[in-house]
C-alpha cells in the first residue's frame, strides 16, 4: 500500500510541476533573456491614415454665426455635439459625421466631394480650412475659419481572451493599455505569442510578439492603431491548471483518498479470492468445493 501511496503521489507531483502557472510565465516587464526575447529600439508612431468606412467627425469654428449654423446642426457648439454623438442624446451622431466612401471621399456641404483616404486628420483639418477659407473668401464680412477634426468610433478588437471591440479614447493607446481594458489576461493566457493583425493599405499583416520583454516598450510593438485585431490564445494544456498552494494540497488529498480507497476495495477483493479458493482443506472449502490444489 505504501508503494502504491508514493506512485500515487509522485505521478501527482509530476503533473503538478508542468502545469503550474509561476510568475515568470505571467509577469510582464521582465528582463530579456534567452526564453524572453529581446526587441530593438524601433519605437516609433505614424498618426492614424484614414481609410474607407471610418467616420470623421468636423466641427467649423467662425466669430460669424451664420457660418458656424451652417456647418455644425444649427449652431450647436462642439461639447454639445460630442455629448450627442456619445449617444447620450439617441446616438445620432450619423447626423454630425462624415462617412469616407469606397472612392476615398467625405461630401461636405458647399464643397462637395473631398478626397481624404490616406490622410491624417490634421492634413484633412488643413485641407478644408483652405477650401473653406477660399469659399467664403465671397461673402461680405468674411471671417475665418478654423476646423476641428477627429475620427469617431475608433476602436479595437481582442480575440481568444476576453473576446470583445473595446473604444480607443485617446489618440496615443498602448498594447498594455488596451489589455487593461480587456480587463487583462488570466494566468493561462498565453503572454509569450501575441498576435496582432493590423491591415494597412488593403494588406494585411500579422505581427507576433512576446508580452512579458521589458524591451516592448520601445517597440514597434508599443503602440496599437484603429480597427487593431489582437489574439490571445490559451496555454496547451492549460484547460485544467493548478496556480496555489491550496488548490495543490486539495487535488494532492483528494487524489491520495481516491487512490488509497481504489487500493482498499482492490486489496479486499484479492484476500477475498484467496480465501475462498485456498482458505480451506484438502477435502475442500466449508462451502463443499475443492481446494485449490487439493484431491478430486
Amino acid at each position: 500500500m505504501h508503494k502504491t501511496t508514493y506512485l500515487l503521489f509522485l505521478t501527482l507531483t509530476c503533473i503538478w510541476l508542468s502545469s503550474c502557472v509561476t510568475a515568470r510565465k505571467v509577469n510582464y516587464m521582465q528582463e530579456p533573456d534567452k526564453y524572453i526575447p529581446h526587441y530593438a529600439d524601433t519605437l516609433s508612431f505614424e498618426d492614424y491614415e484614414l481609410r474607407i468606412g471610418d467616420r470623421l467627425y468636423v466641427y467649423v469654428y467662425s466669430l460669424d454665426e451664420k457660418v458656424t449654423a451652417m456647418y455644425n446642426a444649427g449652431g450647436s457648439n462642439a461639447s454639445t455635439m460630442r455629448y450627442q454623438m456619445n449617444g447620450s442624446s439617441g446616438g445620432s451622431y450619423d447626423l454630425y459625421t462624415y462617412l469616407i466612401d469606397d472612392d476615398g471621399n467625405i461630401d461636405f456641404p458647399t464643397i462637395g466631394k473631398v478626397y481624404v483616404r490616406g490622410m491624417t486628420t490634421r492634413e484633412v483639418k488643413h485641407k478644408l480650412e483652405e477650401e473653406l477659407s477660399a469659399l467664403l473668401k465671397e461673402i461680405p464680412g468674411y471671417s475665418t475659419v478654423s476646423v476641428e477634426v477627429n475620427i469617431v468610433n475608433r476602436s479595437f478588437s481582442i480575440i481568444g481572451a476576453q473576446s470583445g471591440r473595446y473604444m480607443i479614447n485617446k489618440e496615443k493607446m498602448t498594447i498594455f493599455e488596451a489589455l487593461a481594458m480587456a480587463g487583462d489576461l488570466n494566468e493561462f493566457n498565453s503572454r509569450k505569442e501575441i498576435k496582432l493583425v493590423r491591415e494597412k493599405e488593403g494588406v494585411t499583416t500579422i505581427k507576433t510578439f512576446d508580452a512579458r520583454s521589458k524591451d516592448l516598450v520601445n517597440s514597434e510593438y508599443y503602440y496599437i492603431e484603429p480597427n487593431d485585431i489582437i489574439y490571445i490564445r490559451q496555454i496547451p494544456g492549460y484547460s485544467f491548471g493548478i496556480n496555489s498552494a491550496s488548490t495543490v494540497l486539495g487535488v494532492t488529498a483528494t487524489t491520495i483518498s481516491f487512490g488509497v480507497l481504489i487500493y482498499t476495495i482492490v486489496q479486499t477483493g484479492i484476500n477475498h479470492v484467496k480465501k475462498y479458493y485456498g482458505g480451506g482443506s484438502n477435502s475442500g472449502g466449508s462451502n463443499g468445493m475443492p481446494a485449490k490444489g487439493g484431491a478430486q
